[in-house]
């Protein structure tokens, strides 16, 4: 538009077109010219655990924390409880320990006395013992050496076998063979003296009625 055209428009009332605003070129934030991170530039931001060291897992700071291989918990109120229980049972199990103890012994001493009470029955006026016989066959019972007095006919038979000598009351009494075996069957313990006929004669010593028992033996 040559100078009198726009000289004649602005004489007529119309303005100039505004010239657009040139605005300064910005540079980046955060970066200088040459490349570097000024000195008061934000970094990253930092949560209230920084600084603390994530544990091994993956969890969080103190939580899912195991105790230490061969470290014992501490015990609680339950484990106190259950320590109780088994110290109640023990002795609970001890005391029936007892009882049951006590209760075959008391029964073995009441089938003692029945047997006895039935071998004094048996053997009641059964007893061969000749008031008069002079020889002494003597014979091991109850870790002693015992002595019965017979005479020559009873000591024959009573080392072949076929009488023998029972326990009842502190008395060895004679009796026959088949009388013995009855009172063994019903209190073994009262057998005191009974002869194998085919044992051999080394086994008992004391049949020769010639042998001589020690002076300091104790009855």
């Amino acid at each position: 538009m040559s100078d009198t055209l726009r000289d004649q428009l602005l004489g007529l009332g119309f303005k100039p077109a505004p010239k657009p605003e040139r605005k300064p070129e910005r540079k980046p934030e955060g970066k200088r010219h040459d490349g570097k991170r000024p000195p008061n530039a934000a970094g990253p931001k930092k949560g209230p655990h920084a600084g603390q060291q994530r544990p091994a897992g993956g969890g969080r700071p103190g939580a899912g924390a195991r105790p230490a291989s061969g470290a014992r918990p501490a015990r609680g109120p339950g484990g106190e409880m259950d320590l109780a229980k088994a110290y109640a049972i023990r002795a609970q199990k001890e005391k029936d320990e007892r009882i049951e103890a006590e209760r075959i012994k008391q029964e073995e001493a009441r089938l003692r006395r029945e047997a006895k009470a039935k071998l004094e029955g048996l053997l009641k006026d059964q007893g061969l013992n000749d008031a008069g016989a002079e020889i002494a066959r003597h014979f091991p019972y109850g870790g002693k050496i015992k002595r019965v007095y017979v005479n020559a006919e009873q000591l024959k038979a009573l080392n072949a076998g076929e009488l023998g000598v029972v326990q009842l009351n502190g008395r060895y009494l004679l009796v026959t063979a088949a009388l013995l075996a009855e009172a063994e069957a019903v209190f073994a313990p009262c057998v005191a003296l009974k002869v194998d006929p085919d044992a051999p004669a080394a086994d008992d010593p004391y049949a020769d009625p010639q042998f001589q028992v020690p002076d300091d033996l104790v009855w």
